[in-house]
């Protein structure tokens, strides 16, 4: 099962850490011998009546039966020199260690439907948006997602790259919002988008497929959700062709990094415009078409990259950032991630995607294969 960011795994239902098993066996011990090496006068033996509760965390119900007859052993046989409790002492105690493997037994069975939940909400949300593979035809390309919310894996930013009969074709998104509350728009643009991939001659075509998802999306949401809207780059390498065609709705300009230069590729003249706003009002979007060479690498990413802020409050500077010389994709977004994480002290409080392309060797026609996990 795939860890959410930051959030230990025996929070979530899988099994507790060594030190967590070892801890009440370790107090057992400690206390063992503290009794016996102090006076007699002195009774530290009581203390053992606090080790079931701490194994009901650690083990199941057997585990902290154990414990607690253990402890019922130890506390209620004179001969053994730790301590000698008698009668109602007994009970309580007694008490305590039931009450401990009650809990545990619940404890387990709350973890073992918590493990359930997870690993369906999992599976839908790696439906949702797949692992991206090492090359989609020509194209070599890396991502890296990073949602806000805590314990998910997707929330309000969306990539994916697909091959058609058109070429290879790659989108970068953000959804209006963030977190699960976005995930059904995020769904309903990736699905739009891979029938674009397979269905639409033009790169326009496509963009304008994804503005009426939105429009009939938002006529159909309640009213609580008036509105849905999106920005968006769509990015499309044709078969046998030196060129990458781009249409950006509103979305952070692309970077190309050619060697050591960083280039921002500002492809769409005047006002911006955005998904799920109607791009036959100021106009169809229109695909500008760049010359790229082998080894060139296209950085698409959303505003959660450039819009993160350090202790002092400056946004994260991407262009002049980014580690140009680094020639692979998937060594490229991680090393941009690890700065972003260094700059930020911790990682940006919003959605974060980054995708990286590179046409690696000639242009070649692109089969109808899809993308594949990895």
């Amino acid at each position: 099962m795939r860890r959410a960011r930051g959030e230990p795994g025996w929070l979530r239902g899988e099994p507790p850490p060594r030190w967590a098993r070892l801890a009440p066996v370790l107090a057992l011990l400690v206390l063992v011998l503290a009794q016996r090496a102090t006076p007699g006068d002195v009774e530290l033996g009581y203390f053992l009546a606090g080790l079931p509760p701490v194994a009901a965390f650690a083990y199941g119900a057997a585990g902290t039966a154990f414990f607690a007859a253990l402890v019922l052993v130890l506390l209620g046989v004179p001969g053994i020199g730790v301590a000698h409790a008698q009668g109602a002492d007994l009970a309580t105690v007694a008490a305590v260690g039931l009450l401990s493997v009650v809990i545990a037994w619940v404890r387990r069975r709350r973890d073992a439907q918590l493990v359930s939940v997870r690993t369906v909400a999992e599976a839908a949300q790696l439906a949702v948006l797949p692992p991206l593979p090492g090359r989609v035809g020509p194209v070599r390309c890396a991502g890296l997602y990073r949602a806000a919310q805590r314990g998910t894996l997707i929330g309000g930013d969306l990539y994916d790259v697909r091959a058609g009969p058109y070429g290879v074709r790659a989108l970068v998104g953000d959804v209006q919002g963030h977190g699960l509350a976005a995930v059904a728009t995020v769904a309903a643009l990736l699905g739009a988008f891979r029938e674009a991939v397979l269905d639409d001659a033009e790169l326009a075509a496509v963009a304008a497929r994804l503005d009426r998802r939105l429009l009939a999306d938002a006529r159909a949401a309640s009213v609580e959700h008036p509105e849905l809207f999106a920005t968006a780059v769509l990015l499309e390498f044709p078969p046998g062709l030196d060129l990458v065609r781009i249409v950006s709705c509103g979305h952070p300009p692309v970077l190309l990094l050619r060697g050591t230069a960083v280039e921002e590729l500002a492809v769409v003249p005047g006002p911006p415009i955005g998904l799920g706003l109607g791009l036959a009002g100021p106009g169809p979007p229109v695909a500008a078409e760049v010359p790229v060479r082998p080894g060139d690498r296209l950085l698409l990413h959303t505003d959660g990259v450039t819009e993160a802020r350090d202790a002092a409050g400056r946004f994260y500077p991407l262009a002049d950032r980014v580690p140009a010389a680094e020639a692979d994709p998937a060594g490229l977004v991680l090393a941009v991630w690890r700065d972003l994480v260094a700059f930020t002290g911790g990682g940006p409080r919003d959605d974060v995607a980054l995708l990286v392309l590179s046409l690696d060797g000639p242009p070649q026609p692109s089969g109808d294969a899809g993308p594949a996990t990895t």
